[in-house]
């Protein structure tokens, strides 16, 4: 064997191997789940269940307070904090405050109710509801950029603030009732919105449609 093969054969060894990387990015998942079916139903089950109350249909009860405390309430709170988790700002922002919406709604029944305020006046809901629904028109402009079915949950949820301001503001219990049929449609929806996103995770693909 010559000299020069056997510097040839040393040059190549010196040359480092190349490890070919694909340049066709792969999507990685961030292993956390969606939180948007717990924060809708949360929201939806006990939206429906006040406003069955705001309609007639049923009474104000210890059950529509539990739900407002426990599933309105905290699980709303719970989704969005896994939906910061999910670098979401609009979930964050929306199931957070409305979680906080259903506790302080119990907290103004239940602390006047136990005499450690007074009860708020008709006009002081009126304000309270009133900068919630404010609230809800802002949010509704950022769901023109989602779902239809989230731009109709939050329509209706603008409508029904309104209304129970209204109904608040000047006493006229024929508003309420309005607003408890318009609240049970805007809960329905809520609740359409959660199992459809729920039902077409699971089944990879459209079951039910949210546009």
């Amino acid at each position: 064997m010559s000299a020069e093969h056997l510097n040839c054969n040393e040059n190549q060894l010196k040359k480092p191997f190349k490890i070919m990387i694909p340049t066709t990015p792969v999507p990685a998942k961030d292993g956390i789940a969606n939180p948007a079916p717990l924060g809708l139903c949360a929201f939806g089950m006990t939206t429906v269940l006040l406003n069955l109350a705001n309609a007639g249909i049923t009474e104000m009860s210890s059950v529509i307070l539990a739900m407002g405390i426990f599933y309105g309430g905290i699980a709303q709170v719970i989704a969005g904090v896994i939906e910061s988790k999910k670098n979401n700002i609009f979930g964050l922002t929306a199931f957070t405050s409305y979680g906080l919406f259903w506790l302080s709604l119990v907290g103004i029944i239940l602390m006047s109710k136990f005499g450690w305020i007074p009860a708020p006046s008709g006009k002081g809901m009126a304000a309270y509801l009133g900068m919630w629904g404010l609230f809800t028109l802002c949010l509704f402009f950022g769901t023109l950029k989602l779902t239809r079915a989230l731009q109709l949950v939050f329509g209706t949820l603008v409508i029904l603030f309104a209304l129970l301001a209204i109904e608040k503001g000047t006493g006229n219990a024929g508003i309420g009732k309005l607003a408890g049929f318009e609240g049970i449609l805007c809960g329905l929806l809520a609740i359409y919105a959660g199992i459809a996103t729920l039902l077409n995770d699971v089944y990879g693909k459209t079951v039910l449609p949210v546009g």
